[in-house]
């Protein structure tokens, strides 16, 4: 399991529109709060927070550390705004969490290894998800999931929800949902349809001589 990161972090006497000068001055308001937390009104550096977002994603946990308190807030990241034409950073929300309860959250999937299927040019692998909804302690969020596709080596294969096994997670998806299959690739699946359409037209044309004769 990753590491937390951590940021340091200021409190915030500057809000509304004239948040504007900070950022200026390379500085991003961002906003911390929780179940127990009450809701803190901070600012980061751009150049600081850029780095940890970059790290932490929306999985990730944050140490925030406020000023020159010795105290330090679990955190993930909830939202970031930037400027739709620059791609600057506006502002960013941070969730406090509690290490000791279980959260929900969305996790990545990431296929590895590869599918002897594939071999044959005729099939293709389709994604039927992208992520999982999972729940577990904050500590235990992985980045990512890997589902290993080495095992695909067959026509209409698939892994579903109810294959994956964890420990560290619950898996809140419909088990019989699935992440990946073995389907027909499209150049193929064309070639099935032209060559039903020709049998098709062969036994078309064969019934109307037979009407003829």
């Amino acid at each position: 399991m990753a590491e937390k990161l951590a940021l340091k972090v200021n409190k915030r006497d500057i809000t509304g529109k004239k948040v504007r000068f900070l950022r200026r001055d390379g500085i991003v308001p961002v906003h911390l709060f929780g179940k127990d937390q009450p809701s803190l009104e901070l600012q980061a550096d751009n150049n600081d927070l850029k780095a940890v977002l970059s790290e932490a994603g929306r999985t990730r946990i944050i140490d925030i550390k406020v000023g020159g308190s010795k105290e330090k807030h679990a955190a993930m990241v909830t939202e970031v705004q930037k400027d739709p034409v620059k791609g600057t950073l506006l502002h960013v929300d941070f969730y406090k969490v509690n290490l000791k309860e279980n959260i929900r959250v969305e996790v990545p999937i990431v296929l590895t290894g590869e599918a002897p299927i594939l071999k044959n040019k005729d099939y293709t692998l389709l994604r039927e998800l992208d992520n999982l909804h999972i729940e577990c302690l904050p500590e235990k969020m992985p980045d990512q999931i890997e589902i290993d596709v080495s095992g695909l080596e067959e026509a209409d294969q698939a892994i579903r929800v109810s294959d994956m096994q964890s420990q560290e997670y619950t898996i809140l998806n419909d088990p019989e949902a699935m992440i990946v299959r073995v389907s027909i690739a499209r150049v193929s699946a064309a070639r099935e349809e032209e060559e039903e359409a020709e049998e098709q037209a062969e036994t078309t044309a064969e019934e109307t001589t037979e009407k003829a004769e």
